[in-house]
């Protein structure tokens, strides 16, 4: 049976834990015991990690001195995909975060947009605390042996301040027909990728603009209208494929 994975809030030598949240969860609703066996991932490492102490905010683990890598663990040499997430209801946005870290992205930078309800907008810096949570738990339920960077939230006009690195390769999605598909737009590119996906509605004119203006490229998913976190999902999908 294949033990569950924990990514480490604290590590020190052969010593690590959970603490907050975290370990209430596995305290609470798990009922953790001293003695048990989990994986817990800590960088790039994976060890096996037995309980020595249990609290509802803390629980502790003492490690085996074997360090490995699993199957699905992420080498350096993955993909490295920077998802531009336009903010929009947040129990969708949520599930976007959710699939897209179990499918591999190292990034996510919420965006605030032209057609960002206003209310979101504004209440989408308190969310960056759950927003890291639920990209946590994904990674630990996919075996990621570390979660995606969860970005606060910024303007668009402030993307550039963001994604820094002039070496990255930088598509917008876009919902004409003119553009080519994202697949064909991915073949030349190298391993670091950023994708903007917009919010409900899609972008505006003069967002387009400014994204063809400051280097990015146009692209499309087909010729389907498809929901914002559905968008998501498929162009990272295809953006892993293509770039291993």
């Amino acid at each position: 049976m294949t033990r569950r994975r924990w990514i480490a809030d604290e590590l020190k030598g052969n010593t690590a834990a959970l603490v907050g949240d975290h370990a209430a969860h596995l305290a609470r609703v798990l009922r953790a015991e001293v003695g048990q066996e989990f994986d817990i991932a800590a960088g790039e490492e994976v060890r096996r990690g037995t309980i020595t102490f249990v609290s509802y905010d803390r629980v502790e683990f003492a490690l085996d001195a074997k360090r490995y890598r699993t199957r699905r663990s992420q080498p350096s040499a993955a993909p490295k995909i920077t998802l531009v997430l336009a903010i929009f209801k947040f129990d969708r946005m949520e599930w976007a975060i959710e699939k897209c870290t179990e499918i591999g992205v190292a990034r996510i930078v919420p965006v605030i947009t032209r057609r960002s309800d206003a209310h979101l907008a504004v209440a989408a810096a308190k969310r960056h605390e759950r927003w890291q949570r639920i990209a946590r738990q994904a990674a630990e339920q996919s075996r990621r042996s570390a979660p995606p960077e969860i970005a606060a939230p910024v303007k668009l006009k402030a993307l550039a301040d963001v994604i820094i690195s002039t070496e990255v390769d930088r598509v917008v999605l876009a919902e004409s027909e003119e553009d080519a598909r994202l697949r064909d737009v991915l073949q030349p590119f190298s391993t670091e990728v950023a994708l903007a996906v917009g919010p409900e509605g899609g972008w505006t004119a003069e967002e387009l603009a400014w994204f063809r203006e400051t280097g990015w490229k146009a692209a499309s998913l087909g010729n389907t209208v498809l929901r914002a976190e559905t968008a998501a999902i498929v162009a990272t999908s295809l953006a892993m494929e293509a770039l291993r």
